[in-house]
């Protein structure tokens, strides 16, 4: 992902709210959002190249999501995939804070990310490029490519747009989430921060939803867990651009995890 917007504890209904846009280049091959055949009790798309998943929520409520840290100064070409993180946690049973210490002692080994892992309403975050694991705090939240809640334009103006769109106690509708995540509002060119690449690209990158000849948002993702620990979870895959897309839904109950065995004396 490259904007992930998420609203904890903040809405009278709704446990989390989640709205996400991944950005990548259209010839990046990818599978959409399906309950993987090996492993049925996880939903999250797949990046057909490295392997991993940008997003993905298991039937017990495990949920987790990356972005990419931009600093093209220190990319690593050998580097492994940073989607294996994210799946990595969502097939284990370590526990956010246990997975976060893990992932600390390697994190030398990745390119710039955040990591967002978490169950339900309690979510944690980690970056290689901060190395502090933060439990988030009830409220909104913003995650680009910087640190989390950096005052980036995109997260700032996606962060009170998701405000507005959780106001009332009817509950965010989909069709606004989505309105959302699709915003094209290009800041000025003073607002914009400097990250290594060059001006005309940070211009391209700017706005939360992007769009450019080789590269851009592919997909838009919602994910909703209500007071009961009722899922759905909303998909939008994009052709080269706003024009064509692809919507899935998925909707489960999240399930109790099984006990872990004890210990053999």
């Amino acid at each position: 992902m490259c904007l992930i917007l998420l609203a904890l504890n903040t809405h009278p209904s709704f446990k989390l709210v989640l709205a996400a846009n991944r950005d990548e280049y259209y010839c990046r091959r990818a599978a959409p959002p399906c309950f993987w055949k090996d492993a049925p009790y996880l939903l999250a798309g797949r990046d057909l190249a490295g392997g991993g998943t940008w997003l993905g929520i298991t039937r017990h409520g495990r949920i987790a999501a990356i972005t990419n840290y931009r600093d093209p100064a220190s990319f690593k070409k050998e580097a492994p995939s940073r989607g294996k993180l994210v799946i990595d946690y969502l097939l284990g049973k370590d526990s956010p804070s246990d997975y976060l210490e893990t992932v600390r002692s390697n994190a030398g080994r990745y390119n710039g990310f955040n990591l967002l892992v978490g169950e339900k309403d309690r979510i944690s975050w980690y970056s290689n490029r901060s190395d502090r694991i933060v439990l988030l705090s009830p409220g909104i939240h913003g995650v680009s490519n910087a640190l989390l809640n950096t005052p980036w334009p995109k997260t700032v103006r996606g962060k009170q747009l998701l405000a507005e769109v959780l106001e009332g106690d009817s509950g965010p509708s989909s069709d606004s989430l989505f309105n959302l995540l699709q915003d094209r509002h290009q800041p000025p060119d003073e607002k914009l921060p400097s990250t290594g690449v060059r001006l005309e690209w940070e211009r391209v990158l700017s706005p939360i939803f992007i769009k450019s000849p080789d590269y851009g948002t592919r997909s838009s993702t919602l994910l909703y867990i209500d007071r009961n620990d009722h899922v759905t979870f909303i998909d939008r895959i994009f052709d080269s651009g706003a024009g064509h897309c692809e919507t899935r839904q998925f909707e489960f109950d999240v399930e109790a995890e099984a006990p872990r065995p004890l210990p053999r004396s």
